[in-house]
């Protein structure tokens, strides 16, 4: 251990910087995770109070209370709420956040339908979605799903799940699992209950898509609290490479890409500035863990694996920029810039309370914590005025651009490498830029608006919205432009003690019952359909090194062996010798994970054919599809 020098700003670390204490309520909220626009397919737009006008959605767009999406035809949208936890949305369809706190989400549904698979909820946490006629409750995982239309609300719970309904003049109801709950009219609604019908298109594709976030490969190495770990099985390969463990290198990016360089800077009402990457995979990497350069590439590492990551707007060091360098770039002053943090480097908050701004902060980090290459402990004295960040000597990792340009959509940063330490200028307080209506949004552009009828439709609530307070000051007479009027806040009456237990609402009557469904398929079955890994026995292959994904040539269809069945002594007749199982090809990225036109990417070109650094980090073990018949040595196993 080493101590580092110190300075006149010197600032001792302890242990309460690493960890929020249970009694410092300025800083518990920090803790809190913004939900997290994580699917858009087809057109979808955006509103956040106090913005100019609705603006294309945007994907990975940190969310907050009082932000409303709204469909067009033949869309879908998908929010992220927890490490198990979706809101999804379909076409045609206004969907909104009216609050946000550690143990309560409230969404609204002015029109059209949503869907809520909550795989997990945490005890004591409580989702609230608000539809014109009725209020649901929900306090247990489950399927759940909400239509709005014509005057009708009908809400199904699936999977266990239990709501309770609450109406204007009438108490609490509840409604069990597999349960549909119709809602007719809205001065004294009547509700009523059906068994769940079956399973239609939109609620497989949400079965779908919840499997793929949370049965992915890369959960093996990233936190669980880490939201958007699904895209990082699309979009690239994991490594393991010494001194930083496990790492993951994408597939698709411009020559010469740099992390932070490719998206946009928009002002979150209680983070501040926030980054917004255009990869469809630019959560995690770019919110948790830190960047590291090796053997070329730009690679991320998310660091051991701990209970409690805590999200960060940006993993960045924002400097000022001098007129030498603006000249030589060609941008105007004033100018900003910024480069990526590298491995355990310290954070200086931008946001949060002045006691927190500007304090090295390493909370949601579970490596080793690193100063100008030495390794600290918790009491070590840090000088924030003698710390060098790794990446400033790593070229072009630093990115520039004009003060009027950040904030304003998205950003056109040139990566640059500094000649000379002295032509950037450490920022290690509150941030220079002032935001604006503008910096609310992505990116701007004409998009689609909900319907009159829809903007003008309200929702009933147990609890009105949070109000957002904006860090400017509306030009005087101007009237805030809201995305639906305000909720209608109605509480339910209060039965009597000797009758507290809720009640369920009458039966509807229809005329038809729905079909018994089958029953589950035999395991016997299901074995013969597809035999399992032990009744293979995989082709043995000689070692081979893959070239990077970007570079592998579409895989070819293998057709299924065909084994001859021949009587062997000593085995039963309806024994077949195992068949020869070809490895299977690693899968091109699902279609849907693909981002609709205003949240894709620029196209890249592919890198230079070259080894990725390291060995491979999701290796099969042996007698495995694909995973031959004896262990590979280091370096020498494909990749899969």
């Amino acid at each position: 251990m080493q101590w580092i020098k110190v300075g006149l700003a010197a600032l001792v670390i302890t242990a309460s910087n690493f960890a929020f204490g249970a009694n410092d309520t300025a800083l518990a909220g920090l803790e809190l995770t913004p939900p997290r626009l994580s699917f858009i397919e087809g057109n979808a737009s955006f509103w956040r109070p106090g913005a100019e006008d609705w603006a294309p959605a945007r994907i990975n767009t940190p969310l907050a209370a009082g932000d409303t999406l709204y469909t067009g035809a033949r869309a879908n949208i998908e929010i992220q709420v927890g490490p198990r936890a979706f809101a999804r949305a379909q076409e045609n369809t206004q969907f909104g956040l009216v609050n946000l706190e550690p143990d309560f989400v409230q969404f609204s549904l002015n029109a059209g339908q949503a869907s809520l698979d909550l795989r997990s909820l945490p005890a004591s946490h409580t989702v609230e979605l608000d539809t014109p006629n009725a209020i649901f409750t929900i306090e247990h995982p489950g399927y759940y799903r909400a239509v709005v239309e014509n005057g009708v609300t009908r809400f199904t719970t699936r999977r266990g799940g239990r709501a309770t309904v609450t109406v204007a003049g009438r108490p609490q109801q509840t409604i069990s699992p597999s349960e549909e709950v119709v809602v007719s009219g809205s001065g004294a609604p009547v509700v009523v209950t059906y068994v769940a019908p079956p399973l239609d298109a939109w609620d497989r594709w949400n079965y779908a898509r919840t499997d793929h976030e949370i049965e992915a490969l890369s959960g093996r190495y990233v936190s669980q609290g880490v939201y958007g770990v699904g895209a990082l099985d699309d979009w690239g390969t994991w490594r393991v490479v010494p001194t930083y463990g496990s790492v993951w290198v994408p597939d698709r990016v411009a020559p010469g890409w740099t992390p932070y360089s490719t998206g946009s800077w928009v002002w979150h009402p209680y983070y501040g500035w926030t980054w917004v990457d255009d990869a469809p995979w630019g959560w995690a990497p770019f919110h948790y863990g830190r960047w590291v350069f090796i053997g070329g590439y730009w690679a991320w590492a998310p660091g051991p694996i701990i209970v409690r990551p805590i999200y960060a707007p940006a993993l960045v060091a924002f400097f000022g920029v001098g007129l030498d360098v603006s000249v030589r770039i060609g941008i105007g002053l004033p100018a900003i810039g910024w480069v990526v943090l590298g491995w355990g480097e310290p954070l200086l908050p931008w946001w949060g309370p002045p006691g927190f701004i500007g304090r090295p902060w390493w909370s949601g980090w579970g490596g080793p914590r690193v100063v100008n290459n030495t390794v600290i402990a918790h009491t070590t004295i840090v000088n924030v005025n003698t710390i060098v960040y790794e990446h400033t000597k790593t070229p072009r990792a630093l990115v520039a651009v004009a003060e009027k340009q950040f904030g304003s959509g998205p950003i056109r940063g040139i990566p640059f490498s500094p000649a000379h330490p002295r032509e950037i200028q450490h920022i290690r307080d509150a941030h220079p830029v002032r935001p604006g209506p503008g910096s609310l949004v992505p990116v701007k552009g004409d998009t689609i608006r909900p319907p009159a009828a829809v903007a003008s439709r309200s929702v009933v609530a147990t609890r009105p919205p949070r109000e957002t307070s904006l860090p400017w000051q509306p030009a005087p007479g101007a009237k805030p432009r809201t995305a639906a009027p305000a909720p209608r806040v109605i509480a339910p009456l209060k039965r009597p003690e000797a009758d507290a237990a809720l009640t369920r609402p009458s039966f509807g009557e229809k005329g038809t019952e729905r079909p018994r469904p089958p029953s589950p398929p035999r395991l016997e079955d299901l074995r013969r359909e597809s035999p399992t890994a032990a009744e293979r026995v995989p082709q043995r292959s000689a070692p081979a090194t893959i070239p990077p994904a970007a570079t592998r040539p579409a895989p070819r269809a293998t057709p299924p062996a065909t084994v001859e069945k021949t009587p062997q002594r000593g085995v039963p007749p309806t024994a077949a010798p195992p068949a020869v199982v070809q490895p299977i090809p690693r899968a091109a990225p699902p279609a849907a994970s693909t981002p609709p036109a205003q949240s894709r990417p620029a196209p890249h070109t592919a890198p230079p054919a070259r080894a990725l650094p390291g060995r491979p980090a999701n290796e099969l073990s042996p007698r495995q599809p694909g995973g031959g018949s004896q262990s590979h040595s280091p370096g020498k196993s494909g990749e899969r």
